[in-house]
């Protein structure tokens, strides 16, 4: 495992950004498979399904799944975290749009940086870094600049939840580097996750009086698979890789490509329209980046 303050290489940049690309992908998958199964039980469904697949994965790896390495109790701890995040998140999206919701939840590398600075040794953002992160999150706020208008007070309760949803993302990263769990194969870290969001998730779409499944068609099917196999499994498995081997600060930076990424997949295959706004929140989003993670 490289120290915590450990500069992200090519290798590290590379896998960032196909994995934010593939999560911004992942918000298509969800919009088109909302026309056969509501949101939080398919959240549900792709836990659940991920879980089979890790515990197939470290079958052939033999990694051990019941290892005494006291990690059980922290891993119980984010996987309710990472449930309490996903129904935030879908229950906000009940009080304000998508676009705010973007906006807020966003601001989770700024937890991030602020619990690595307390809580993990040796990491830190400097001025220059903490800028980039700021110039970050403004290219954020002018690729989503029309949902900045004056909220009401339902949004307001909307964009409080997706913030708090944002602190947990950040929180959960944190622990997950600074606890035991960084020192455990990552697949049994995203193992603790997908097995307790696998359990809470479908009680909480029952509790929030979702629909469910209303019908499934070949592109919805499609969907589910995608967020199943690739983005639940391969690509959160990546992840507890990067956040084991990298700095998270430096590692939160470029979440904010997702979003940006999210709507050039909207353009690309919900004919979503592309702004000048985008390119100019893609010229700050890359610069904010470029300062964070300068040597």
């Amino acid at each position: 495992m490289k120290p915590n303050n450990a500069a992200l290489d090519f290798t590290g940049i590379a896998l960032l950004i196909i994995l934010c690309a593939s999560w911004g992908m992942n918000q298509v998958a969800i919009k088109i498979a909302i026309q056969g199964v509501s949101p939080i039980l398919q959240a549900g469904i792709r836990s659940m399904g991920a879980t089979v697949l890790v515990l197939i994965w470290m079958k052939l790896r033999r990694i051990p799944v019941l290892a005494k390495d006291t990690t059980l109790w922290w891993g119980i701890g984010v996987g309710f975290l990472f449930s309490a995040e996903f129904v935030l998140i879908y229950w906000g999206l009940e009080f304000t749009n998508a676009s705010r919701a973007v906006i807020f939840l966003n601001t989770s590398p700024f937890a991030v940086a602020l619990g690595a600075f307390i809580f993990i040794p040796g990491e830190k953002l400097n001025r220059i870094q903490i800028s980039g992160l700021s110039l970050a999150f403004v290219g954020i706020m002018v690729a989503f600049n029309e949902s900045l208008n004056l909220p009401t007070r339902q949004m307001l309760i909307g964009d409080i939840m997706l913030t708090i949803a944002a602190v947990i993302w950040g929180a959960t990263t944190v622990i997950i580097k600074a606890g035991p769990l960084a020192a455990i194969a990552p697949s049994k870290t995203l193992l603790y996750q997908l097995a307790v969001s696998a359990l809470v998730l479908p009680v909480a779409s029952l509790a929030f009086g979702e629909p469910g499944i209303l019908k499934l068609t070949p592109l919805v099917v499609g969907s589910l698979f995608y967020q199943t196999v690739w983005v639940a499994f391969i690509t959160y498995i990546a992840w507890f890789w990067l956040i084991r081997n990298y700095a998270v600060s430096r590692l939160a930076s470029f979440t904010f490509l997702t979003p940006i990424f999210g709507v050039i997949a909207g353009a690309i295959f919900l004919n979503e329209p592309i702004t000048r706004y985008l390119v100019c929140a893609l010229l700050l989003v890359g610069t904010g980046i470029y300062l964070v993670n300068r040597r």
